[in-house]
């Protein structure tokens, strides 16, 4: 009869579902062994250097800090590219923070390269819990603070003409530094060991 099609074969429809699970199947490889090759490291962050310009609690509850922080960032990637957008930074003292969220410009780091950062941090009144203010107080008296450096923003990774969404990441610096309360400029770093970098 004219006008009636033909239902495709068996045959026809399971060499389609073979071909598309093959072409599926070789995607998939294909995508793996080029992660694998260019399996991207997490950036390595670390804290050089530090000066304080002003630390003051003036109420147990209110403190008032201009920070700067020494970063080195470094690309451990042979074969990837960072590029780093949205970046903030802030100063926390026993878990708190200490100064506002400060905005850092966007970075791009070629390969196994390494970049310096030193961003002023603070300048505005912060209020802390009584207990924060206190224990920075006590802190300084005995001439050793501990604070976290933060730095939180969103990355790339670059891998010849091949670039990934972003992601989000964050890192936490814990340092020690000597600081007796009303000193003003260089303070020694007691200790920095390597941030903690979540991607």
């Amino acid at each position: 009869m004219a006008g009636v099609g033909k239902v495709p074969s068996k045959n026809a429809r399971r060499s389609v579902l073979v071909a598309v699970t093959v072409l599926l199947l070789l995607a998939g490889v294909t995508a793996l062994i080029v992660y694998l090759v260019n399996r991207p490291e997490r950036p390595r962050f670390s804290v050089v250097g530090t000066a304080v310009y002003d630390l003051n609690a003036t109420s147990p509850s209110v403190i008032s800090t201009t920070m700067q922080f020494t970063l080195l960032i470094r690309n451990p990637n042979r074969r990837v590219s960072i590029y780093y957008d949205r970046l903030s930074a802030f100063v926390s003292y026993r878990n708190q923070a200490i100064t506002p969220p400060a905005s850092l410009p966007s970075l791009f780091l070629e390969t196994r390269s390494t970049v310096e950062m030193s961003p002023v941090l603070g300048g505005a009144a912060v209020p802390v819990a009584p207990e924060v203010g206190n224990g920075l107080e006590v802190d300084e008296a005995y001439g050793v603070v501990g604070l976290r450096v933060m730095v939180l923003g969103r990355l790339r990774y670059k891998a010849g003409a091949i670039r990934t969404g972003h992601y989000g990441f964050y890192v936490r610096c814990d340092v020690l530094v000597g600081l007796k309360k009303g000193f003003e400029g260089q303070v020694p770093l007691l200790a920095s060991p390597p941030c903690k970098v979540d991607v």
